[in-house]
């Protein structure tokens, strides 16, 4: 009897980057086409009004932040939030760095004054917090939240070849998806409003996902107790587009070893462009740290965008 051949986790991806990459050329060309059809009307000027930047949050949230490098996201969360957080309790913000504190401080020069600001608001920083495995993490452990955010994840390992730069960050958000349901918050699935079908939608509108995610727009945050979701926040341009993140959420590669559990499913709930401009200090910081020209750009073009997922099953 003929043995069926065991596909390798790399295999799995690979052939996933070559099929999303195909997918891309036939919708960029589709979208090129498109745009050659359309004749502007005359004498309307703009999009018309502008929806304000979705702010994922709510007050009474327990929100984890993993990935922080100079923690100025804590930091806008804390001191100069959107008006509608204006009544975030610091004590349910922990804001955590992979780096130790000295690598920290090293790294980013305004990072040790930022984590002083955060302390004093009330939140709590931890150093050495590994995301792929938070399950692992003593200082966790025990503590579930309603919010696991991380902004422009990267592995950080300087690898130069394209296909293994994108293989090494899949696996790196494989990792955190495995990780976060040990601390994600238990309920039943978040409720959220579908989007109108049809409208015009703008840059500032939640979008439908696209291609093989076909879940409803949401345009309305969770209410009430609900389940914990994950936002993943990267630029929306190659090379990002290709660790195509929806598809690993929603359906991961299968397990290649024997006795290794399965990945979690995860419901894509919503994607929604991330304004910067919304997070007033907010400022993105490479992982390589600022002494070694850090402050490099993720991704010419394009737009910032997160994506809001929830646990398939409890």
């Amino acid at each position: 009897m003929a043995h069926k051949k065991k596909t390798s986790l790399k295999a799995t991806l690979q052939s996933q980057q070559s099929r999303l990459r195909a997918k891309e050329k036939a919708e960029h060309a589709a979208h090129v086409s498109k745009q050659k059809g359309k004749q502007p009307k005359k004498g309307v000027k703009g999009k018309g009004p502008v929806r304000p930047p979705t702010i994922p949050f709510k007050p009474t949230d327990n929100i984890l932040l993993v990935g922080e490098g100079n923690f100025s996201f804590a930091r806008a969360l804390l001191v100069d939030p959107p008006s509608c957080l204006e009544h975030l309790v610091p004590a349910n913000i922990t804001a955590t760095s992979y780096d130790s504190q000295e690598a920290c401080f090293s790294k980013y020069p305004d990072a040790e004054t930022i984590v002083n600001t955060i302390k004093q608001c009330g939140a709590k920083v931890l150093f050495g917090i590994d995301a792929t495995k938070l399950q692992k993490q003593p200082m966790l452990k025990g503590r579930r939240w309603d919010r696991i955010v991380w902004n422009f994840p990267h592995a950080g390992k300087g690898i130069t070849d394209q296909d293994r730069n994108i293989l090494s960050n899949q696996r790196l958000i494989l990792d955190f998806l495995r990780a976060a349901p040990h601390c994600l918050t238990l309920g039943p699935i978040p409720v959220v409003q579908p989007a109108r079908r049809g409208k015009q939608h703008t840059d500032d509108d939640d979008e439908e996902p696209q291609g093989d995610d076909i879940d409803a727009t949401p345009t309305s945050t969770t209410t009430g107790s609900a389940r914990g979701t994950v936002l993943i926040t990267l630029r929306n341009v190659p090379p990002y587009t290709e660790w195509d993140v929806p598809r690993l959420a929603k359906s991961p590669p299968k397990p290649t070893r024997i006795g290794e559990e399965p990945s979690p499913r995860y419901r894509l709930l919503r994607s929604f462009v991330f304004h910067r401009q919304a997070w007033k200090g907010y400022e993105h910081r490479m992982t390589k740290g600022e002494r070694a020209h850090g402050h490099g750009k993720p991704g010419e073009g394009g737009e910032d965008r997160t994506w809001e997922f929830c646990l398939q099953e409890p």
